[in-house]
């Protein structure tokens, strides 16, 4: 009876170890079944954009498709769906391509102010111009998100840090040119389509920043207008 015991209990032990495999291969399961197999609200432009078949179902490949676009921008929910801020941020990521080196056709910011520092908010684009001659750019910005957006209007570079420390924000700003009130240009390392936008800031890559910190000066204008889309 003893020795009946003592196999019932191994058995019984080997069992319990099994339970825990079990519910670590569900887990498994359960994180590659994770990409949705549902068309989101914008499928055909979001499938048109990545170069899929645009067919408006979701395809395993198109999940994949869209969840590295969605980690590479920072953009979240990243779960493989097409939905409205992943279709909103390669929209404007069209609009900039279709800018071309021509940003100032439809001659929203003035040229007749000799060099001043154009900001789109509408297709997130930023530019320097002397006159009707560009002279910088164009280059993708990230602006002010809902509720801190960035200012539109006439203004003034006023302030210059090329090694600024935000104590409000705690954060580093490389090459800030401030123009109105804590706005300002300066770099950034995050990616500069990432939503939802900065705290009013326009936002710049490292190589952007710099540039515009070397052909800007206190005192050049910044023309900013337009309207972010999701603010």
């Amino acid at each position: 009876m003893a020795r009946t015991r003592r196999r019932a209990g191994v058995v019984l032990g080997l069992a319990g170890m099994i339970v825990p495999l079990t519910m670590v291969m569900g887990t498994g399961s359960a994180q590659a079944a994770s990409c949705s197999t549902k068309p989101g609200p914008y499928q055909k432009q979001v499938e048109k954009f990545l170069g899929l078949k645009v067919d408006g179902k979701q395809s395993s490949a198109d999940c994949k498709k869209i969840l590295a676009f969605q980690k590479k921008h920072w953009i979240t929910p990243n779960n493989g769906v097409a939905g409205p801020v992943t279709w909103r941020t390669m929209n404007t990521m069209l609009a900039q391509k279709a800018a071309g080196s021509n940003p100032n056709k439809a001659g929203s910011c003035p040229t007749n102010k000799g060099r001043i520092a154009c900001v789109d908010l509408t297709r997130q684009l930023s530019w320097i111009q002397d006159g009707k001659k560009l002279a910088y750019g164009p280059v993708p910005i990230r602006t002010g998100r809902d509720g801190a957006e960035t200012r539109t209007g006439l203004k003034k570079i006023y302030w210059r840090n090329i090694n600024h420390f935000s104590s409000l924000y705690k954060v580093p700003m490389p090459y800030a040119q401030f123009f109105d009130g804590g706005q300002a240009f300066h770099s950034v390392t995050k990616p500069i389509h990432s939503p939802p936008g900065s705290a009013g800031c326009v936002n710049m890559t490292p190589a952007a920043a710099k540039k515009y910190w070397s052909m800007l000066r206190n005192g050049d204008e910044v023309f900013v207008w337009g309207k972010k889309a999701g603010t």
